[in-house]
C-alpha cells in the first residue's frame, strides 16, 4: 500500500526521499508518494526517481489496487531493489501549471453554477487546456464572456484555497447542490478530501491546487461546443 502524501494539502511538495516496496524494469512502486496518479480528470505527474547507482525518468503514475505505479519512460541500471532509497524529483513546471489551471476549473465551474444553475458533468485538465462539460446548459458568446469575465473576478479576488479531509457526513450537509457528485463516490470513502475557496466554494476534489487564487493568473475560454442535448463543453487555457 502507497501512502498518497500529498493528501490532503501537501500537493506543493515536488522533492522527497522513498523506499522501494517493488521494481521492475516498467514500474517502480514506493512506500510513500508526492507523485500524483492520474485521476478525477487530471493527469499524472511526471518527474524522476534517482538511487546510488540508477535512475528512472518516470513518464506517468498509476494506481493499482492500493499501490501506486511509478511508470518507467527510462531507466539507466538495474531496477532498485527492495529497501532501496531513492531521490524523487517531480516535474515542479509541469505540477505547478496543473495545480493552477485544476483552481481554475473550480472557479468556472462555481461561476457556472450561480449564474446558470449548470452542474459539471465532467472535466479533463490538460497542462495547456482544460475542459468542462456542463448540463443543462445552452450558452451563447454574450453567455461565454460573462462567465470569463466572472471567472476572471474572482481570481483577481485572491482568496485563499485550503485542502482538508472532512467527515463525508459534513460533506453531504454542507456541499452546494450541482457542485460535486457525490453519488459517484463510494459510500466507504470517508473521510472525503475537500478543497474549498474562501467564501465562493467547496468541493470534494482529489486533484492539486494551488494555495490562494491570486497563484492561478487569469483565463481566456478559447472554445464551445455542444455536446448534445442540453450539454455544453468550454475549454479554456491560462492567460499569465
Amino acid at each position: 500500500m502507497t501512502d498518497l502524501l500529498y493528501l490532503p494539502d501537501e500537493d506543493g511538495t515536488t522533492r522527497f526521499t522513498a523506499t522501494v516496496t517493488e521494481a521492475t524494469d516498467d514500474y517502480v512502486v514506493v512506500d510513500g508518494t508526492y507523485f500524483y496518479p492520474e485521476g478525477g480528470g487530471q493527469p499524472a505527474d511526471r518527474g524522476t526517481l534517482v538511487w546510488d547507482d540508477g535512475r528512472a525518468d518516470i513518464g506517468d503514475v498509476r494506481k493499482d489496487h492500493g499501490d501506486v505505479r511509478h511508470v518507467v519512460e527510462s531507466m539507466d541500471g538495474d531496477p532498485p531493489a527492495e529497501g532501496t532509497t531513492v531521490d524523487a524529483r517531480i516535474d515542479e513546471k509541469r505540477r505547478d501549471t496543473l495545480r493552477r489551471m485544476h483552481t481554475a476549473q473550480h472557479v468556472v465551474s462555481r461561476v457556472v453554477l450561480d449564474e446558470y444553475g449548470a452542474r459539471t458533468a465532467g472535466n479533463q485538465i490538460h497542462p495547456d487546456r482544460a475542459r468542462i462539460d456542463f448540463e443543462p446548459a445552452d450558452f451563447d458568446e454574450d453567455d461565454i464572456r460573462l462567465i470569463e469575465r466572472r471567472s476572471n473576478e474572482a481570481l483577481d479576488e485572491d482568496l485563499s484555497v485550503t485542502k482538508a479531509s472532512r467527515p463525508r457526513d459534513e460533506v453531504e450537509r454542507e456541499v452546494d447542490e450541482g457542485r460535486a457528485l457525490l453519488d459517484l463516490i463510494p459510500d466507504s470513502v470517508d473521510p472525503l478530501r475537500v478543497v474549498e475557496i474562501e467564501e465562493f466554494d467547496m468541493c470534494p476534489c482529489g486533484g492539486t491546487h494551488v494555495d490562494s487564487l491570486g497563484e492561478v493568473g487569469s483565463i481566456d475560454i478559447v472554445d464551445r461546443t455542444s455536446k448534445g442535448e442540453d450539454v455544453e463543453r468550454i475549454e479554456f487555457v491560462l492567460d499569465a
